[in-house]
């Protein structure tokens, strides 16, 4: 299969333990193909809860909030190498 899987999390950050299952953090897994990302994946743990549509308003506001946090990661990194030349 050519679909590439990357891992986008969302969570409240609970302290609860693995032994909890019903309990664990949401995380979403961008499935892309032909760097496209054309399905969302809601997953509980390593139980897949739904798919959702990239598309759809939910699709679009994680999107969002994935390559929001992402850029801002890297930005200090450029910015630093930038000055440094």
């Amino acid at each position: 299969m050519s679909e590439n899987e990357s891992a986008i999390t969302e969570g409240a950050g609970s302290e609860t333990p693995a032994a909890e299952p019903a309990s664990e953090d949401i995380s979403y897994h961008a499935v892309e193909k032909d760097g496209v990302v054309t399905a969302i994946w809601e997953m509980q743990g390593r139980k897949h809860v739904r798919t959702i549509d990239p598309r759809s308003r939910q699709g679009q506001d994680i999107l969002r909030l994935y390559t929001t946090e992402h850029h801002d990661e890297t930005a200090p990194a450029e910015a630093s190498e930038a000055a440094s030349s």
